[in-house]
This record gives C-alpha cells, structure tokens and sequence, in this order.
C-alpha cells in the first residue's frame, strides 16, 4: 500500500535523539527551548511556545487569548475537528465560515458578509481560526483588516502550513496574527513524532501559553503573590495543563528542522508533475495562488463526477483496493454528531458541501519515489475509465 503520507527519518533524526536518551535530560531540559528558538528564528517571529500536540497548540492559544463560556469563535468547516475543539475546550461557542471553491480555505467575501450580519445581530466573535488548508496559508492581509475592523482576535491553524511562505513571508511570522500553530504529526511537513508550536509576537501571550502548558506553574518571584519560602517554592496562577514536549521530541524536530526547505521543494517538485500527469483526466487538481508558496501537506484532487461513470465512493475503495492509500480530507465539522445540537445548516455552506462530494486526497510525501507516483497516476487512470 502507498499511504497518503509517511514520515521520514534520517540517522541524523536517530543520532540526535540517542544523544539525548545518553543525556541527563529527558524532559525539561536545553532541547526544548533550543527548538522554540530555532522555529520561532526560522519563520521571524518573537517567541515559540512548544508543545505536545498541534491540538495542544490551539488550546493554549485560545486560553491565552481569554477564549472563555459565552465566546464565540468561528473557523473553516474543511479542517480536522481540533480546529474547532479547542474553543470548545474553552466553553466558548463555535461557528463556521464557507470555504474558497479554488483553496478551500475561507472564503473572504462570505467572512466578510457574515461579518456584517453579525454585527447586526451584536454577536461577533471573539477569535476566527483561519484553517491554512494542505499547506497553502488564507488569504491573510484582507483577513487582518476585518479583524481590526470589528475587532476580533485571529490564530492560524498552520498546522499543514510549516516551511510554506505568504507574499514572501514565511508563514508563522505572525504578521497578520496574533498567534499562529503547526502540528509536528508524523505526516505533517516534519515531525517530532508527537508535538505542536504556537508562535507570537506577543510576549504577555507567549508568557501565558508557557503557563498554560505546565499546569499553570510559575517559579518567578515576580509573578508570584507573596514572597517565596525558599528556592523549592513555586505557584500555581493558572488552571494548567501537562502539555510539555519532551527533550526527544524537540531533538528529533531540532534535526527534521535542518532539512525542512528541502523537504518543501520536494514536495513542489512532486506536485507539478501530478499536476502534468493528472492534466488530462476528469478532476479538478490543486489551484495555487501566487501570492502563496505552499507546504503541500496534501495534494487533493477533486472528481467532475458528471464526467466519470463512477461515484466517488467507488472511486475511492477502487484506490484503496489496487494498494493507493487515498484518504479523504475532511468531513465537514459542522456535520459531526457532536456540533449537531448547533444552529448550522449545511445549507449554509454549498462551497464546503461541493468539495466534501467530490475531494479525494491521493499520496505525497517528499521522499516519495517518481516510480510510485507513476503507479498512483496509471490505477487513478484506469479506474476512471
């Protein structure tokens, strides 16, 4: 089987991490910070938070940023459902916006239009997740001035996004944003195995996520509320949580960290020639805008079924059956049987409904061979015939 994604790792990944199996530090030692540095130093931005899921991230994010019962936050419905879980964490409520019919990421102009109704009703919300779907990032510059407009607070979910790059910025520079998250997941762009970031350049934010992720413990006499009984003391300000990354994890990602311009090219290199393989037959492939450089966490392909004498279900067990590992990039959020005591309608997104139909997402991986690539093209081809 050729799975859709797969990690790879070096002896390089393997030396760094039996160094710190030899060290004294297994946790809560120099290979964290040293990894929040490098990331946040990589993408220009002021502080890196790591933590030790991308689902961490988002949380940490949101409480930083005082999601709390009553809030309201909107995000894509085409996302892993940890985009919207982490403001339910929180207590707050969430919403979702139509997504883009080219990107799939959201759509500006329906932002801007709920925006607007929104007002009217006096219920905005407090933070939007803009989803960076398969690596390429939103379209954040009109996205940020809607935000200072009505006011609300923005974190990207640039869980599929690290290495990617906006108007020639890297993504994760938080220019546009308050805070912006990846996910280190094995199939993600690089991975620590497990294990997440969110970055600012915010230091109060960067301060409380760093609280938020040890159980909201401080040893700094100046935040403390009376003085320390001595060097053993320390305080809890905040209800925490136990969301470290361990030293193995950062040493791993400090090493995958190196390569990660690399692994980006590659994964371009192996998307055009999907692109020039896949040209001709019945699909909709990947639009990439050129204001955008992508990760290409995914290559998603989209079947014009009034074209095609199957349907997408057959198409996709088809794949699975001749060994093609498709997998589907995402059921609608707002579909889940969890959100379904919401007010949404899926009337209210034809653009997500539209790609849910029809999406299909094939293997990529950057040190996927040409040969392999061919043989997903040639059963593709041949079960859509």
């Amino acid at each position: 089987m050729i799975p859709y994604g797969r990690q790879e790792i070096s002896d390089a990944d393997i030396e760094a991490v039996v160094a710190v199996l030899k060290s004294d530090y297994l946790t809560q030692g120099p290979r964290v910070p040293e990894f929040e540095q490098a990331v946040a130093g990589y993408c220009g931005a002021g502080y890196g938070v790591a933590v030790n899921s991308g689902t961490s991230a988002l949380h940490v994010a949101c409480l930083a940023l005082g999601v709390g019962k009553g809030d309201l936050v909107w995000t894509s419905p085409i996302t892993f459902v940890a985009s919207a879980n982490c403001a339910r964490y929180c207590g707050a409520d969430v919403d979702f916006v139509d997504i883009d019919s080219g990107t799939y990421n959201i759509s500006v102009p329906a932002l801007r239009k709920k925006l607007e109704q929104a007002a009217q009703s006096g219920r905005l919300p407090k933070v939007l997740i803009p989803v960076h779907f398969s690596g390429q990032s939103c379209d954040m510059v009109p996205i940020r001035e809607l935000a200072d407009q009505y006011g609300f607070s923005l974190i990207e979910d640039a869980c599929h996004a690290v290495g990617g790059r906006y108007r020639d910025e890297k993504i994760g520079s938080c220019r546009y944003s308050d805070i912006t998250v990846f996910s280190f997941h094995p199939v993600k762009i690089i991975t620590t195995a497990e294990g997440g970031m969110a970055l600012t350049n915010d230091a109060g934010l960067a301060r409380k996520m760093d609280l938020y992720r040890t159980h909201g413990i401080s040893r700094n006499p100046e935040e403390m509320t009376r003085v320390a009984d001595g060097p053993w003391y320390y305080q809890q300000l905040e209800l925490g949580y136990n969301y470290r990354m361990t030293e193995l994890q950062a040493a791993l990602g400090i090493s995958q960290l190196t390569r990660l311009d690399e692994v980006v090219e590659k994964r371009h290199l192996l998307a055009r020639r999907y692109d020039e393989l896949l040209k001709d037959l019945p699909l909709t492939l990947p639009l990439q805008e050129e204001t955008n450089y992508s990760a290409y966490h995914l290559y998603v392909i989209r079947l014009r079924l009034s074209e095609i004498a199957r349907s997408r279900r057959q198409v996709f067990e088809a794949l699975r059956e001749a060994g093609i590992g498709v997998n589907l990039h995402y059921i609608p959020v707002y579909s889940q049987p969890f959100y379904s005591d919401s007010a949404v309608s899926s009337e209210d997104f034809t653009e997500a409904e539209a790609y849910y139909s029809e999406a299909i997402t094939i293997p990529l991986y950057h040190h996927m061979r040409f040969s392999d690539q061919d043989l997903v093209v040639e059963r593709l081809t041949s079960i859509l015939a």
